[in-house]
């Protein structure tokens, strides 16, 4: 079997978790397999290189970000290969350019074009365990670009697809994929399996196990995907096409505290003002979530809407520069929101999912900003403060409401 494998910045944090990553990968490949391994920058090596480029230029641009971050996966992947060589196995360590990952030319959240596989497969060939940087790319330029913040897991399903390979396990911190985040939530409950369309919910509202992008690629070139911890020998979670579904009313509640709402206010209430506002938000490259349009008085109407926190800035410059074009009276922003999500194939067919969300909302004392929804999901804005306890009361509503149906 061909398996790839990506392990995250924790599962390398240190020397101990190198090695123990290093057995495991030497295990797989003792078991008569051919391993191609992505990593991530060791445990908080990512934030500690923004945090330097911070202390020299707060307003440095993309491009030279992406130079400074792809050294942390650089550092990742030459010490595993040391590490393998030394208990007596063949690795070899390669990065974008040398494996020849090309990207769109868009730094800091690039997207990958195509992979060429034939330095891999060489090497597999060698018998050798094949150790690729995630994260990163290379551009038409021959520059360094990067995927954006949890990229790596794009990286390994791109060359599982690339490679045609029998499976991709992303390894993690934690055992598969939960009903809740169990660092909040301690009864949350591990899934067997889960949908690709469910999973890709969870991923873009804040379930930080995948990302979201990696799910997109693995559902169009239908790569086996599973989530497992590397700490320990359980049985992951795999994400697939179709599940056996139980009577779950959701299968997972998300929480993303990495938000911000910008309100426009006061704008002339005519054709084509949301139209101005969203793409100028499209031309920064700023993707934006919740929209709630709201009548003002004297002819004007309020836009609101959702974006990560790490694009607010650049939002917040370009709305400003064209305020008159766009008649807005004031222009104003909020970080201390957060979004909490429910996700399930089951709610289509289930009435009262929805009056259910709200009531344990409101049993939790919890007011409700804004409100978004889809087939698979119910997404609310709600104070930062709250969202924890939120995420319980929601969380075990619907746990209790599934354990009386299978009774039923």
């Amino acid at each position: 079997m061909l398996i790839v494998q990506k392990y995250g910045g924790s599962s390398v944090a240190d020397a101990e978790r190198v090695f123990n990553v290093a057995r495991r990968i030497m295990k797989t490949k003792a078991e008569g397999n051919q391993v191609v391994v992505v990593l991530s920058a060791q445990g908080k090596t990512t934030d500690g290189l923004i945090a330097k480029a911070k202390e020299i230029n707060p307003r440095a641009s993309r491009r030279e970000m992406d130079m400074l971050l792809a050294t942390g996966e650089q550092q990742s992947v030459a010490l595993m290969a040391m590490a393998i060589n030394a208990l007596g196995g063949r690795a070899v360590s390669l990065n974008a350019v040398q494996v020849g990952i090309e990207t769109t030319n868009t730094y800091s959240n690039a997207r990958i074009r195509t992979i060429h596989t034939e330095r891999i497969e060489n090497e597999l060939e060698r018998s050798n365990v094949v150790l690729v940087t995630g994260f990163q790319g290379v551009n038409q330029l021959g520059d360094l670009t990067t995927l954006g913040r949890g990229g790596s897991d794009t990286s390994a399903v791109a060359l599982a697809a690339a490679l045609n390979a029998d499976i991709c396990e992303i390894y993690t911190d934690v055992e598969g994929v939960y009903t809740a985040d169990p660092r909040v939530v301690p009864d949350a409950q591990k899934l067997d399996e889960i949908s690709y369309d469910e999973m890709l919910e969870l991923a873009s509202l804040g379930a930080k196990v995948l990302h979201c992008r990696s799910v997109e690629l693995a559902k169009k070139y239908n790569v086996k995907l599973v989530v497992r911890s590397s700490m320990t020998d359980a049985e992951g979670t795999e994400v697939k096409e179709d599940c056996k579904m139980e009577r779950m009313l959701v299968s997972g509640v998300a929480a993303d505290k990495n938000v911000s709402r910008i309100s426009i206010m006061g704008i002339k209430d005519e054709p084509g003002k949301a139209f101005e506002i969203f793409s100028l938000m499209a031309k920064e490259k700023v993707s934006v979530d919740i929209i709630l349009q709201s009548n003002g008085y004297d002819g004007r109407q309020n836009i609101s809407f959702t974006i990560g926190r790490d694009d607010l800035e650049l939002a917040l410059k370009a709305l400003e520069k064209h305020k008159e074009r766009l008649t807005a009276q004031e222009i104003v922003h909020d970080d201390s929101v957060a979004k909490l999500s429910i996700v399930g194939a089951g709610m289509a067919s289930n009435p009262g999912v929805a009056a259910m969300f709200f009531e344990a909302m409101y049993d939790a004392g919890v007011n409700i900003q804004m409100i978004s929804t889809s087939e698979i999901k119910i997404t609310v804005l709600i104070a930062k403060d709250d969202i924890d306890a939120a995420m319980v009361a929601v969380h075990d509503k619907f746990k209790n409401a599934s354990v009386k149906m299978r009774k039923e």
